[in-house]
């Protein structure tokens, strides 16, 4: 994978020359056969989206097993209540933050660090969006599609024109 997010890889010729195009960037658990839906790519994303339900399920009983510990010690109703709060705002920032890294580049990659530990606490978010993700397309297919075509009239225009020489005019 290249270091380089904004646009697709590229890989050079056999004989080590100039790149010979770019080429589609990997989606994890996908690869690359969000590009042709081949590969069972279909099943795949069934598969994923019933993994991050029931890995939100969980998540969820968890959480209710810590509650009812709240409860048990008896630390009172206001921390109950934060609890339930924190957890629930967390879960919809965390849910909005993952919906819309699927569809584009973050434009401030220091804000989005900063929000790490939120996304963290509101884990459970980020796993709904993900499996309401894969009903639809692979999460991060439609970003990774955009560039790519991108990347192929880039490369395509580059090779078209034509190639004259400035210096005789």
């Amino acid at each position: 994978m290249s270091d380089d997010k904004q646009t697709p890889r590229t890989t050079g010729s056999p004989s080590g020359g100039a790149p010979t195009g770019p080429q589609p960037e990997e989606i994890r658990f996908f690869g690359t056969t969000w590009l042709d839906h081949t590969g069972g790519y279909a099943l795949r994303r069934a598969g994923l989206a019933a993994g991050a339900l029931a890995a939100a399920v969980a998540a969820c009983l968890v959480l209710r097993f810590a509650y009812e510990g709240l409860q048990i010690a008896d630390v009172g109703g206001i921390v109950n209540t934060l609890v339930v709060i924190m957890f629930a705002v967390c879960s919809a920032i965390a849910f909005r933050k993952t919906w819309e890294g699927f569809g584009h580049r973050p434009t401030d990659p220091a804000r989005e660090e900063s929000l790490r530990s939120l996304k963290a606490i509101g884990f459970i978010g980020s796993l709904l969006a993900y499996a309401v993700r894969c009903l639809t397309e692979a999460p991060g297919e439609q970003l990774h599609r955009t560039e790519y075509e991108a990347a192929l009239t880039r490369h395509t225009k580059r090779r078209t024109s034509p190639r004259k020489n400035p210096k005789r005019k």
